[in-house]
């Protein structure tokens, strides 16, 4: 289904340009020597950009406009004329200057249109609506290929994965960041244990560069290996999906046994612990949940939704809900802080149609939900009404957390027992409390062992503080195969 078909009223924009202006965007051979076939965007931002424009701030984004086209040849003017824009119609800046710029999104792979490798950007323009002048874009900057720079003890580890690249059709990497103990080049008989720590949305194996001080764990040396959870469509979280292809399966049979094998590793579940954060979060839960006899343990801090009966507040199951408006007509809030509204969810989801994919509520479809005939995932929901579709909703049982260890609780009790931790905040930003409360009560009637805990005044942000990573070590070190003295 093309996204531009799903849209009326609000998100469409005038044929032509209003407020007199007139923007022609063209893009050099440097760039690519090809017609280009794909989605072009115009972004307005208040600052110059001295190289790509900023990816879109989710709280205030700035007013992002896009343009399909069909074999657009290079050198060739386009006259601009958007069809999906956000959160201004095209050309309504006020009397406010701003600097236009361009964008191809050459969807290569990564997940951001503003940052992906391979995609290419013009010069900043300004445009002054006191004094309108034709505006001429030419997109002739590429955005280059972030390097991982191995420096002290974090190592680079990558593969090509054969699953992936069996099911896309091209091939399909797979990388982390490896920090090793202090001990690692030193004595080079010694076997480690192994965090596998997965970031949150937007976050990748880059962050390693930043955690050499995460291999002493409460004293047991450890290995820490921070993988890369970013794909096209968003953040994979290591589920097996219709959409992007088996990562979970990727993961476990092919990257972990390589890494452990070239970083010494233990090899056994008491010594290999997953973990992270919000989508990151989500991931290590699942990983121990589908693979319960090949990790030793998780701890998982604000996962995204664990039980879809309190999806951000919204019961997918239920035919009454409706993911824009409560049981009122109210406008749902998506995002809060101090019990203030930061968004909600018909602009958050207005700016992921102009985006086209990669974000966040998109990236939850393109893992829970089956492929569509024309080659997308499925929408839960109506992008003009919010009205969600109860048939997808049914297909996303399969990453039901709390609904698959209900199923399943005769063979996955035992083998889970002592092994699973979630940490919540009572105010999360996202509203993800919910979801793990019940996950919480499902627990207790099931007389399982996880710890899950909700903490008082802790929100998204302030979850895992210092006392939070210092508690989690402790958890992990005494789990561990190698104990600590």
């Amino acid at each position: 289904m093309n996204l531009t078909s799903l849209l009326v009223g609000i998100l469409l924009l005038p044929a032509q340009p209003t407020a007199k202006l007139d923007v022609e965007v063209s893009f050099s051979k440097s760039v690519a020597s090809d017609a280009f076939t794909g989605r072009v965007f115009v972004m307005a931002t208040k600052t110059a950009s001295k190289g790509a424009p900023p990816g879109l701030n989710w709280f205030n984004p700035q007013p992002c406009y896009a343009q399909d086209v069909v074999k657009w040849t290079p050198d060739a003017p386009l006259k601009f004329q958007p069809t999906v824009g956000h959160p201004k119609p095209w050309g309504e800046f006020g009397k406010d200057k701003v600097y236009l710029q361009a964008i191809l999104d050459r969807d290569l792979g990564g997940q951001s249109f503003t940052s992906s490798a391979g995609n290419a950007y013009s010069k900043p323009v300004l445009f002054d609506p006191e004094k309108p002048t034709p505006i001429k874009l030419v997109i002739d900057q590429v955005i280059p290929e972030r390097k991982f720079e191995e420096k002290g003890r974090v190592k680079y580890f990558e593969i090509e994965s054969k699953l992936l690249t069996k099911f896309h059709g091209k091939p399909i990497k797979l990388r982390a960041g490896v920090v090793t103990p202090k001990s690692f080049a030193e004595d080079t008989t010694k076997k480690y244990p192994v965090i596998y720590d997965i970031p949150g949305f937007g976050g990748n194996h880059h962050f390693a560069h930043f955690l050499e001080a995460r291999t002493d764990v409460a004293g047991v040396e450890m290995l820490y290996v921070v993988l890369d959870p970013s794909c096209r469509l968003g953040h994979h979280v290591f589920a097996d999906s219709d959409n992007n292809g088996p990562y979970g399966k990727a993961l476990v049979e092919e990257l972990i046994p390589q890494l452990e094998a070239k970083f010494r590793a233990i090899g056994k579940p008491g010594a290999r612990f997953v973990t992270g954060h919000s989508s990151g979060g989500w991931s290590s839960l699942w990983l121990q949940v589908t693979y319960p006899d090949f990790f030793g343990g998780t701890w998982s801090t604000a996962p995204d939704p664990v039980d879809f009966r309190d999806f951000q507040r919204v019961d997918i199951y239920d035919p009454k809900q409706n993911l824009f408006n409560d049981a009122k007509g109210e406008p749902r809030p998506l995002a809060r802080s101090a019990g203030k509204i930061l968004v909600r969810y018909k602009p958050f989801s207005d700016m992921e149609v102009v985006m086209g994919r990669g974000g966040q509520l998109q990236s939850f479809e393109a893992v829970f939900s089956p492929r569509g005939k024309d080659g997308r995932p499925m929408p839960l929901w109506d992008r003009n009404t919010g009205v969600i579709d109860l048939k997808v909703a049914k297909t996303w049982e399969r990453y039901d957390i709390r609904l698959i260890l209900e199923r399943n609780w005769k063979t996955l009790g035992p083998k889970l027992a002592g092994k699973i931790h979630v940490y919540m905040g009572a105010e999360d930003t996202f509203y993800l409390e919910g979801a793990t409360r019940f996950l919480q009560e499902s627990q207790k009637k099931l007389g399982g062992d996880a710890v899950i805990e909700i903490f008082p005044g802790k929100d998204h942000g302030n979850l895992l503080d210092a006392a939070m990573r210092k508690r989690i070590a402790s958890e992990m070190a005494k789990k561990s195969v190698v104990r600590s003295p």
